[in-house]
């Protein structure tokens, strides 16, 4: 794992987690995670420009030839109030005491710096090797609920399955929820795994009733493919066009945009054009996608292949200029002038200046 140039010889640093998985897996790593048995600030350092400490959890950020590495003291954890962030109980444990903490065994694979070793407590290279996500103990789901978002996250992107005692567990859980838990640490882990915006994730978030974790209410999966659909149809809040089938998201803390995304999604039946024009032209594609969802389909694509295209060219200083002086009665002009536009959606300004004086003066 030539990623990183570290001259040590103490065979206490390890690559540790996701970077170790990925590499027997032939993928590239998204971060430099590097654990050391013993306390990370006060050995780690030295390796170049210290960025940022955190003595709390024992980590250190170090620049090291242009990289920003992240260095972690071996820590031991527990979970006095499930569901919330555990509570250290000791930095600088041993490394088998740091791997168990970890969420699934693919995971919790440790691989030496200093000499290339793999070490491999709980199983996890053949898990690997079965594809198969399993926890580390009975306990894992209820201490840590996101650890269920994160195997479906996991089985997409890689295309694993839990093994079967992990599924008897998950389906446990999802069967006497404990809805006392950390809904930011949820809402984290549903936007990395939805961001990724694939239909299966979709169908077995449903189907195994992982929604459960979001609300109490019954959900069916749509007949309508949400992967297509945003794959034409490019929007920003990906993660949130798939949650927003759920209705309830009041125990996710939203930010007013995304609040605004499910506030704005008609609840009514659109038929004209000049209807739906007006009703999705200030809401973001978002809405009308989840509109296309729970609604009608073919209303929506019909605002988004066509209605959306077509816009008014006449403003307020070309009425002025036809002798309208400027009141409350532009907007209705203006709406006259919209639904002539929407049945010719080839006039052009003129054409318009021309149907203000024919049809509206």
């Amino acid at each position: 794992m030539d990623i990183i140039n570290i001259n040590d010889n103490s065979n206490k640093l390890f690559f540790i987690g996701g970077i170790v998985r990925d590499e027997l897996l032939g993928k590239t790593p998204f971060d430099i995670d590097i654990t050391y048995v013993g306390n990370a600030i006060e050995y780690c350092s030295k390796f170049g420009k210290v960025i940022q400490e955190n003595p709390d959890f024992g980590t250190v950020r170090v620049k090291i030839d242009d990289k920003e590495v992240d260095f972690a003291s071996t820590r031991s954890e527990s979970y006095p109030h499930k569901g919330h962030l555990p509570v250290i109980e000791k930095i600088g444990c041993s490394l088998k005491e740091d791997v168990m903490r970890r969420d699934f065994t693919i995971n919790a694979l440790a691989k030496s710096v200093t000499t290339g070793e793999i070490i491999d407590y709980t199983g996890g290279l053949d898990d690997l090797k079965n594809k198969k996500l399993r926890i580390l103990h009975d306990e894992s789901f209820a201490d840590d609920p996101t650890r269920i978002i994160r195997g479906l996250k996991f089985a997409v992107r890689f295309g694993f399955e839990l093994d079967e005692y992990t599924k008897k567990l998950q389906d446990s859980y999802l069967e006497n929820i404990n809805y006392d838990m950390s809904y930011k640490r949820i809402k984290k882990e549903l936007i990395e795994t939805f961001n990724l915006n694939s239909q299966k994730a979709f169908e077995k978030f449903i189907n195994e009733k992982i929604y459960k974790l979001i609300t109490t209410n019954d959900v069916e999966l749509p007949k309508i493919n949400i992967e297509k659909l945003i794959n034409k149809y490019n929007c920003e809040y990906v993660w949130l066009v798939y949650m927003g089938v759920l209705r309830d998201l009041s125990r996710l803390p939203l930010t007013k945009i995304e609040q605004k995304i499910l506030d704005d999604i008609p609840q009514t039946d659109l038929k004209s054009d000049f209807e739906i024009y007006k009703v999705f032209e200030n809401v973001r594609v978002e809405s009308v996608l989840l509109y296309a969802i729970m609604k009608n389909e073919n209303v929506a694509k019909r605002y988004l292949d066509d209605l959306c295209q077509i816009k008014v060219e006449t403003n307020g200083e070309d009425l002025k200029n036809l002798g309208i002086m400027p009141s409350p009665k532009y907007q209705k002009i203006f709406d006259e002038i919209l639904k002539f536009k929407l049945k010719n959606p080839k006039a052009n300004k003129q054409d318009e200046i021309d149907y203000i004086r024919d049809c509206i003066i």
